[in-house]
């Protein structure tokens, strides 16, 4: 592990704004080329969770460092796992005026600081780099490639949805059609009860395996709150459920009560516009065609975000 000085504030020259804090990546030298070779660097955009987990989950670097030859870097988002502003997580985490650091802009600004610090610390000037992240994380991957060109030459987002925005969101999307189906393939009778629909279901959505974990959604109590202050500021993605998406009782997405709920929680009030103008996703097929290059996005049709994926 390795652990960077990292600016507070990267779009300010106030006093405070040159504050810095110890920001956590890893990297793996397994199978890196070198730089004489210009050989690629593959780099994983941390989303809203420790970089502890991450390394476990993704595969997608390991699987093709070998085959590339390529420098594996994994990089922390600032306010998750160790990488925290003012010296603790309870600071750090403490109230809007700390939490205030906290957003998109400055941690795609971190990623670009810290990849090329890379560079230049193991001569990789003309190494290319591909940026990678999933969920949340491919949405930051995207908007880097889209914002530091000069930096990325590449990325692939799995599984973002760029289109889950107020400005361009899908009317119904967030359905549970898939488990449903699963359900309603599997009709009541004396063989088959409830319980195996409903299992049907869980097979549909999570695949088929020896163990579920109960547990699995269940975040840490300081995860929770980074992302609740980031769905509350600038990530509002308005997720509903109307008569086309669920079995259950509707609850459609109510913009009024967001806000009531965030102002009541942190004291702000979210800015449901900020992502569509700042990253330009209002029409992002249109934006890409004119500025975006070298991007992948990939994502299966099983997840519920898939409606707001391309």
């Amino acid at each position: 592990m390795y652990y960077f000085n990292q600016t507070l504030d990267h779009f300010s020259f106030t006093p405070t704004s040159y504050m810095t804090f110890k920001q956590r990546y890893t990297i793996d030298f397994t199978h890196w080329g070198g730089a004489k070779a210009n050989a690629p660097i593959l780099a994983y955009l941390g989303g809203e969770s420790s970089l502890d987990s991450s390394l476990s989950a993704i595969g997608f670097l390991s699987d093709n460092g070998s085959r590339f030859k390529a420098l594996l870097i994994y990089i922390e988002h600032r306010y998750y796992g160790k990488t925290m502003p003012f010296g603790s997580a309870e600071e750090a985490l403490k109230n809007a005026s700390t939490l205030g650091y906290l957003n998109a802009a400055q941690a795609l600004a971190d990623y670009a600081a810290i990849l090329l610090h890379v560079k230049e610390k193991y001569s990789a000037q003309h190494s290319p780099i591909i940026v990678i992240g999933g969920s949340y994380g491919g949405m930051l991957a995207a908007w880097f490639r889209l914002k530091y060109p000069h930096i990325a030459h590449g990325a692939l987002a799995s599984s973002a949805p760029l289109l889950y925005f107020l400005d361009s969101r899908p009317k119904f999307g967030y359905w549970l059609t898939n488990m449903c189906e699963a359900i309603d393939a599997n009709p009541p009778d004396r063989q088959i009860d409830i319980l195996d629909r409903i299992f049907a279901g869980v097979v549909a959505t999570l695949g088929k395996q020896s163990c579920y974990d109960i547990n699995m959604s269940t975040q840490p109590k300081n995860v929770a709150i980074a992302w609740r202050w980031q769905i509350c500021t600038e990530m509002v993605m308005p997720i509903g459920y109307d008569k086309q998406d669920t079995m259950f009782q509707t609850a459609p997405f109510n913009i009024t009560s967001y806000v009531d709920g965030c102002k009541a929680c942190f004291g702000v009030a979210p800015k449901p516009h900020w992502i569509t103008t700042y990253f330009g996703t209002q029409d992002v097929k249109l934006i890409l065609r004119r500025y975006g290059s070298n991007l992948i996005f990939s994502n299966g049709l099983s997840d519920p975000y898939s409606v707001g994926e391309f």
